[in-house]
């Protein structure tokens, strides 16, 4: 019994780590850390852009420590949304200077509207 207990809980841990942040785009896969010109290269121009930015402490990274030094620096952030259509999911990708940090699925798209 205990044999199965410790299998079950593994199993589970491995479950919620394996979920990390990627979209497809073709046979292109898109993960944290890339750079926005390599997201807008391989699946092209979002639907929607939002742009603000946040404050965050500098820091020094001491032997894995983080030494803040007291000053908050602006970081811009942008947040791209793609609409592939109304068969597929849409996706939310959050830029933090620059880099991908995060990737969200949202509800199914939608057809566009020509003008």
């Amino acid at each position: 019994m205990r044999k199965l207990t410790c299998t079950v809980l593994v199993s589970m841990l491995l479950a919620t780590t394996a979920q990390a942040d990627a979209m497809r785009c073709g046979n292109k896969l898109i993960r944290d850390g890339d750079t926005r010109s390599a997201v807008r290269e391989l699946c092209g121009e979002p639907t929607d852009v939002q742009t603000r930015t946040i404050l965050r402490k500098s820091y020094l990274d001491r032997f894995g420590r983080r030494l803040y030094l007291g000053e908050e620096i602006e970081i811009p952030v942008e947040v791209w949304t793609y609409n592939f259509g109304p068969y597929k999911l849409q996706r939310r990708v959050r830029f933090v200077d620059g880099l991908v940090e995060d990737i969200e699925t949202l509800g199914y798209g939608y057809h566009e509207k020509d003008d």
